[in-house]
């Protein structure tokens, strides 16, 4: 349709690449900082630009309910809004679907919400969820699907996979195709092989400008992660981009982009910084912890980030302590930087042609753990 997708080099199944749409370019392996509400919270869209960060992602349940998308569209739309002038892909409402199974009803029609915020009725259809995301002038918009719980029997993966096919389809025709913007498909199935394989097989017919893995990172553990995302990303197209919904965890990025996944999005690095978790290159720091009471060290020796280069342990574990706000912005601009400085040696070392060494690097660092200061 109108995305520009275009591979620069493969090492293995890893892919590094680039995205070309109507409000710039941006680089895969890519992560999207998690803006759900039209914010990376403790993040200002100039902290977010200098972490590397080319694409966020922004949801359309919270922002259709607050402020709303004729509010958003009367300021201009989302990107002008927050300030943010890079890309932007919108999730459909689909997690919700899952995450709100008390407060929603489900029919083949939509979903029938129930404001979290306030308890006012809201009806979300295939068409409805795309007219939102056209509305908040998103670059990406995702069809609406029902992300599949876990556990659930095959009967109930089946059923809420061929539901989601049925409004992909729906969402496809009621997308308005404009040049530099897209429309993602999104595979489910549960952690099972044969109706993956019918998903992935519907939604190429289909022809969308790039395709999604859903339903995974909801609880199944790492190994099932692995295995599905591994085995779902062989059945998408090569010429297209492929986003791994809802990870994760610094090694599980490397994972998947060692499978072909391109595109990753996660609350983690910002939620963590919020509650004093650091992500590392020797794995995870908890400033919490009275160990770094009178640290002199920076949080990660191996980091350039302005918290890394400016801030001790011990200020950030007064700050996280106290409940500073200070903390939360100092402890998530170190984790989106490490993340996005994660992408960029990943692309680097495809690029390369190294990218097996840098895994076996990576994994050796960060399994190695965090250092104790020196007594």
């Amino acid at each position: 349709m109108s995305l520009s997708f275009s591979i620069e080099a493969s090492d293995g199944k890893a892919r590094a690449g680039q995205v070309k749409t109507a409000h710039g370019i941006f680089r895969t392996p890519a992560f999207m900082p998690v803006g759900t509400g039209g914010t990376v919270k403790a993040m200002t869209p100039d902290s977010l630009a200098a972490t590397g960060s080319d694409i966020i992602l922004a949801n359309t349940y919270h922002l259709m309910l607050r402020p709303g998308a004729e509010i958003v569209r009367s300021l201009g739309g989302l990107g002008k809004m927050m300030g943010w002038p890079g890309p932007i892909l919108t999730d459909s409402g689909g997690f919700q679907i899952m995450s709100l199974a008390k407060l929603r009803k489900l029919t083949d029609g939509g979903v029938t919400f129930k404001s979290h915020i306030d308890g006012t009725e809201h009806f979300l259809s295939p068409e409805k969820s795309i007219g939102i995301q056209e509305t908040l002038n998103a670059t990406i918009s995702m069809v609406l699907d029902e992300c599949t719980a876990y556990p659930c029997s095959k009967e109930e993966a089946e059923k809420s996979m061929k539901l989601s096919m049925g409004w992909s389809a729906q969402s496809k025709d009621a997308f308005n195709p404009r040049p530099g913007f897209g429309l993602f498909g999104i595979v489910q199935g549960g952690i099972h092989f044969d109706l993956r394989r019918e998903s992935a097989t519907f939604l190429e017919e289909q022809k969308f400008d790039g395709y999604a893995i859903g339903g995974l990172a909801v609880g199944e553990g790492s190994e099932i992660l692995h295995e599905v995302a591994g085995f779902t990303a062989g059945l998408l197209p090569c010429d297209k981009p492929r986003y791994l919904m809802g990870v994760g965890r610094p090694e599980d990025l490397v994972q998947a982009v060692s499978v072909g996944c391109d595109m990753f999005d996660c609350v983690l690095p910002t939620r963590s910084g919020r509650t004093g978790q650091a992500f590392t290159h020797r794995g995870t720091v908890n400033i919490r912890n009275s160990r770094h009471r009178s640290d002199a060290r920076p949080l990660d020796e191996l980091c350039d980030c302005p918290t890394c280069l400016s801030y001790t342990r011990g200020y950030l574990h007064h700050l996280v302590r106290s409940g500073e706000i200070l903390g939360s912005m100092l402890m998530t601009w170190h984790n989106i930087h490490y993340y996005q400085g994660l992408m960029a040696s990943i692309r680097r070392h495809i690029l390369g042609g190294e990218f097996s060494r840098f895994e076996a690097s990576f994994r050796e660092l960060y399994l190695e753990g965090d250092i104790e200061p020196l007594t």
